[in-house]
């Protein structure tokens, strides 16, 4: 960057927010991680088991107290309960930095993504009771519901009674194409109600790491050799898909780029009326790289790589063509599973944290 660009932006990031129109929300609903985030132009931010379970041990001192705090006034109260209750609290007090984006842009942005139980990933009524209460918390939340085959119409439901939805545990180009129609229908069915839908936010997150993450694992599988460097870029590949078929159908829900494992996750979506949702410590080197803020969201893929990941993957094949998954083969796809573990697994993290603080170890001192 030149000194005048320096000058004029905090950052690279505070650039591409100021001069694209492509957002950056937070993943991570830590209130100093979000601080300087905001101040690097983000206006979102996100919540989930993870999050809230990395926050806590972080400032545990802190969060111990409020543990006991929520014994005494909930007695009866299990250790689950109150692990929930720390993610409600957790979300609301991120809400409160957002607000005034929220105002500002007129509820399109300013929000927080707070999830739903991921333990109730199969189960469509639950997640949707979930949703509905999760979304009176604030009035700037937007509930994350995971694109499985009980979580699509989750989302079309949700959407009708005016909850907007960041779609999560998606991947791939069949799931991001199911999470807009099931959208669309919600939005279409609230406007013949009368029911207003212009300050909705909806977004589909496509973790695109985690597909890069899935083909390193199918590699070493099933012994396939390929120059290393195409499979950074099979998340990309699949987003700028879905990205190019919104636009075409003019779908009403924003993609949000997810699960940051290189700047291209970041730097190949500049310039997309969409959202780079990155944790912090990407943040930070983002903003310390000599990374060029241009528009590159419509440059494709390379034709060489592309065919190449396709040739010699067939989950690859399944994640970037529309008709590669059916809405019923989205739970047993590889990353939906290995997500949904960790993001179960974070659940009983977060239960063992609250464990420790309402019956401490009489072998620890």
């Amino acid at each position: 960057m030149t000194v005048a660009e320096l000058t004029a932006y905090k950052s690279p990031l505070h650039k591409m927010t100021q001069t694209t129109p492509t957002c950056l929300w937070n993943d991570s609903a830590s209130l100093q991680e979000l601080r300087y985030s905001i101040e690097h132009g983000a206006v979102g931010a996100t919540c989930n088991p993870v999050i809230v379970l990395g926050v806590i041990k972080k400032e545990l001192k802190v969060w111990k107290e409020r543990i006991s705090t929520l014994a005494r006034e909930l007695p009866t109260a299990t250790e689950d309960e109150i692990a929930w209750r720390l993610v409600r609290e957790v979300s609301v007090q991120a809400a409160r930095l957002l607000e005034p984006a929220f105002r500002d842009h007129k509820g399109k942005n300013g929000r927080l993504s707070i999830q739903t139980d991921p333990r109730l990933f199969r189960d469509s009524h639950a997640m949707f009771e979930q949703a509905l209460e999760f979304n009176e918390l604030a009035p700037n939340m937007i509930v994350k519901l995971p694109a499985t085959s009980a979580g699509i119409p989750a989302i079309e439901e949700a959407t009708y009674r005016g909850v907007s939805i960041n779609a999560t545990v998606s991947f791939t180009l069949p799931q991001a194409v199911a999470v807009a129609e099931a959208i669309e229908r919600g939005l279409k069915r609230r406007e013949s109600d009368g029911l207003e839908t212009a300050s909705m936010g909806p977004v589909c997150t496509i973790m695109a790491g985690r597909l890069d993450d899935w083909l390193k694992v199918l590699l070493e599988k099933e012994n396939i050799t390929i120059d290393p460097g195409y499979l950074e870029w099979a998340g990309v590949a699949v987003l700028k898909k879905a990205y190019r078929l919104y636009r075409e159908r003019g779908y009403r829900t924003r993609l949000l780029s997810a699960a940051f494992r290189n700047h291209m996750h970041w730097s190949e979506f500049i310039g997309g009326d969409l959202v780079i949702s990155p944790p912090y410590a990407w943040q930070v080197r983002f903003n310390a790289s000599d990374v060029a803020v241009r528009s590159r969201i419509d440059d494709p893929v390379s034709e060489a790589i592309d065919s190449e990941l396709s040739r010699k993957f067939a989950d690859f094949r399944r994640a970037s063509t529309e008709q590669g998954l059916s809405v019923q083969e989205f739970d047993s796809f590889g990353p939906t599973r290995r997500t949904l573990r960790q993001f179960v697994s974070a659940c009983h993290e977060l239960d063992g944290v609250v464990r420790d603080v309402l019956i401490p170890d009489p072998d620890v001192a």
